[in-house]
């Protein structure tokens, strides 16, 4: 049974010690506009696909919490459905919290961010601004500009003339990348804003690199007047020597001292798994996705080091709760886990030799990336009919939804049909289908979604439900013909945040000048 969290009672969860977590299931332009500290973003839409790594102990507390309490009321209730034990809904929702003038913040991942600027405070992390970057650009001085975001984002765009260098690698591949320069050639550290430039700097400044850091990224560089680079294809790692394995090796030694990181061996690894049916257990490979997909440790998940650090509140969703790392080594994971240390995240651990220790003792690696699929998708399924694409242009049912993102929804879905996000099914079907008797027909991007959703259409009472076997890129596949823009729409989509340099100037602006804030205390103290 789904209960009630106060505002007051949430309150002193933060404050304590036990294990919870706290999920806003609003959209993201909602979530980015304010929330509460320490929240984790899982929007109702993807509830199913994000919740079974979020939070795979289905005992422990998670709160769920939106602006009035109606769409947590119908996430709780899913959760439920999912086998989770212990759930219950903030009462009032975020209004109530406001009211009680208790803390909220704007941003995205803003726990690293936070960090990053008290790192800039207090280490004075050295900087260079774009004008002076495309001096020494134009001038041909000696540079290395690696963009420590992930290939992805690189390739998106990027400073003219750098590479990919993720932030997880970075400590771990420098002394290779360094190795062969020019003693005057200056390390120059960059990502889309602020955080990742900064922590990468400083991980290269205590591991006794000189380097500076490009100042608000590609977004100080597009405000400058600077064109970026698009579809860049300088994403190949240098391979590790000797040399560079002992010098991160050395390098994690030291942040395992002075950071507080402690190691796990094969059995205390082994005991750690068995706690997973008791408690939450992060298990966290920080590779390359090439090195996870060969072969990694049973049970754990991929997630890029340097992401871990941006993104540390999608990865501990559950505060309070065990984290473990693991590489092929130590270096990276000790590198990953210190940032966590300092974060202030208290049960942190690595897995003393990584795959390479867990193989020797006798244990066995899985391979491959693990598909994402929603959970509870099968019996969704078993409550609506499938149809494939030219069953539906042929059918036309009275009503036709699209229930994946806004974007997705723009950039092609079945003509005449009506875009609702998952989150608002519920509460705004009636005024597209008054009729529960009347076919209906439900589409997505992939087919994954729209099952999920079908079956609540079922649960409402929804007569005729048809799902769009393979979604919309089955429709394509098809030939048939696709509708897009935001056809229908009449209020603008708050379910997408625009990032990076997609941004308006004047976003970008307000953005930087977001993050730079957040560091004002730190300078203070």
């Amino acid at each position: 049974m789904v209960t009630k969290t106060s505002a007051e009672s949430l309150k002193s969860l933060f404050a304590g010690t036990a294990p919870f977590a706290l999920i806003d299931v609003r959209e993201a332009g909602e979530y980015n506009s304010t929330h509460i500290p320490g929240s984790s973003f899982i929007p109702r839409r993807r509830l199913e696909l994000q919740i079974p790594t979020a939070v795979p102990f289905k005992g422990a507390l998670v709160v769920v919490c939106d602006d009035d309490g109606r769409r947590a009321q119908a996430a709780a209730a899913t959760l439920e459905d999912l086998g989770y034990t212990n759930v219950s809904v903030l009462d009032g929702g975020i209004n109530i919290w406001a009211t009680l003038d208790l803390p909220t913040e704007w941003g995205t991942n803003v726990p690293s961010k936070d960090y990053g600027e008290k790192m800039e405070a207090v280490h004075h992390v050295p900087e260079i601004d774009a004008p002076e970057l495309q001096k020494r650009i134009e001038r041909g001085d000696k540079l290395v500009i690696l963009d420590t975001r992930t290939p992805e984002e690189y390739q998106r765009f990027a400073i003219p003339g750098g590479r990919s260098m993720p932030g997880g690698e970075l400590a771990y591949r420098i002394t290779d990348v360094i190795k062969d320069l020019e003693p005057d050639t200056t390390v120059v550290i960059n990502c889309a804003g602020r955080t990742r430039s900064i922590v990468g700097t400083r991980v290269l400044q205590r591991m006794g690199v000189d380097a500076i850091g490009l100042k608000n990224g590609t977004s100080g560089w597009v405000l400058a007047g600077f064109q970026v680079e698009r579809g860049a294809d300088r994403v190949e790692l240098p391979e590790v020597s000797k040399e560079g394995r002992a010098a991160a090796e050395r390098y994690a030694e030291k942040l395992a001292s002075e950071d507080g990181v402690r190691y796990l061996d094969a059995l205390g690894l082994k005991a750690a798994l068995d706690k997973r049916s008791r408690e939450t257990v992060y298990l966290v490979d920080i590779r390359t996705k090439e090195e996870y997909q060969k072969g990694h440790i049973p049970g754990f998940q991929w997630f890029p080091g340097g992401q871990c650090v941006q993104r540390s509140d999608d990865v501990a969703v559950v505060k309070n709760a065990t984290i473990i790392f693991a590489c092929d080594g130590k270096a990276r994971a000790t590198h990953t886990a210190a940032w966590y240390r300092q974060f202030g995240i208290k049960e942190v651990y690595v897995v003393d030799g990584g795959t390479t220790a867990w193989t020797e003792s006798g244990g066995e690696l899985e391979s491959g990336l693990k598909t994402e699929t929603p959970e509870g998708l099968a019996q969704a399924k078993a409550k609506v009919k499938t149809i494939s694409a030219q069953e539906l242009n042929d059918a036309k049912p009275a009503a036709v939804f699209f229930v994946d993102s806004s974007q997705e929804f723009a950039q092609g879905h079945v003509p005449g049909s009506d875009w609702i996000s998952r989150g608002w099914l519920e509460f705004q079907v009636e005024s597209f289908a008054p009729s529960k008797d009347a076919p209906v027909a439900v589409t997505c991007a992939d087919g994954q979604m729209a099952p999920l959703a079908g079956a609540t259409l079922r649960d409402l009472g929804y007569q005729d439900v048809s799902v769009l076997e393979g979604g919309i890129a089955a429709w394509t596949k098809a030939g048939l013909p696709l509708e897009k823009g935001l056809t229908g729409v009449m209020a603008p989509p708050n379910d997408v945040v625009i990032l990076g340099v997609d941004r308006s100037p004047a976003e970008m602006m307000n953005y930087l000048r977001w993050e730079t804030a957040l560091g004002e205390k730190y300078a203070a103290d």
